[in-house]
């Protein structure tokens, strides 16, 4: 008489991360029909809103050295859209997956790393599109140095993770701190330096906006697309993924010591 193998610790991750992935994946894709519409209509009118802004500014030149106004920007904006979704989304996947939680096999965690992969292949999908779109127009997107630029959209999507997995203990224990972190998007988003340089502020200002990991990550993704473009001063590749990696670390371990309240919550 054959005996059943049991599986091993990782086959059952594996198997409980592809039957969450699935269900994720038909509920973004199916369930949201304005959700394809909102992930390219949004980049799309910001960068029109911010075409036409810039030609007010200093008479429609070039300010940014190495790279086009606008492949630039797009570049930048994709980058911090991936980070801001790991944010954003991240803090609902506790209490969106509450019902497998039944299933001992399936952890809090599980929720937030299957929700940030498939938001970042959501993305990556989106970028892949835009790069396309600006190159039959004409628009210099075609990385020139493809490994360093896949290797920074890669450092963008694990600091998307680790923001994701503590903001998603914060969140569910404390709900008020998911409307915080929504309103400090659109700053962020001006401070990491997406739409407008860095290098335009003052030293002094500088040196404190740098403390932002984000904006080492787009600094870094837009030296992989252009390659004559010259980086914000100070900014560092050790720096951002010592951050991706503390917030990782972090948030693993606020969801083993919480996982139970998080389960119950």
């Amino acid at each position: 008489m054959s005996t059943m193998q049991s599986r091993t610790s990782w086959q059952v991750t594996r198997s409980v991360w592809h039957a969450m992935f699935m269900r994720e994946a038909v509920s973004r894709t199916m369930a949201d029909r304005m959700g394809w519409f909102w992930m390219i209509a949004e980049p799309m009118i910001m960068i029109i809103i911010m075409v036409f802004i810039r030609s007010f500014i200093r008479g429609g030149s070039n300010f940014i050295i190495g790279a086009d106004f606008i492949p630039w920007m797009i570049v930048g904006m994709m980058g911090f859209f991936l980070v801001r979704e790991g944010m954003i989304r991240s803090q609902g996947a506790v209490n969106a997956s509450k019902a497998l939680f039944a299933y001992r096999q399936v952890h809090p965690s599980d929720a937030v790393f299957v929700r940030v992969y498939l938001d970042g292949l959501l993305r990556t999908f989106v970028f892949l599109l835009f790069i396309l779109g600006g190159l039959l127009l004409g628009l210099d997107l075609f990385p020139d140095n493809a490994i360093k630029a896949l290797f920074g959209w890669l450092s963008l999507w694990i600091l998307g993770l680790g923001f994701g997995l503590v903001l998603s203990v914060t969140s569910t224990l404390i709900p008020e701190t998911a409307k915080i972190i929504s309103m400090l998007t659109m700053p962020l988003l001006i401070i990491s330096g997406v739409i407008l340089p860095l290098n335009m502020l003052p030293h002094y200002l500088l040196e404190y906006l740098m403390l932002n990991p984000i904006a080492h990550g787009l600094e870094f993704l837009r030296a992989g697309f252009f390659e004559h473009y010259r980086v914000v001063h100070g900014t560092s590749e050790t720096y951002l993924w010592l951050w991706a990696l503390a917030l990782n670390a972090l948030g693993l371990l606020l969801h083993v010591h919480y996982k139970e309240r998080l389960k119950a919550q």
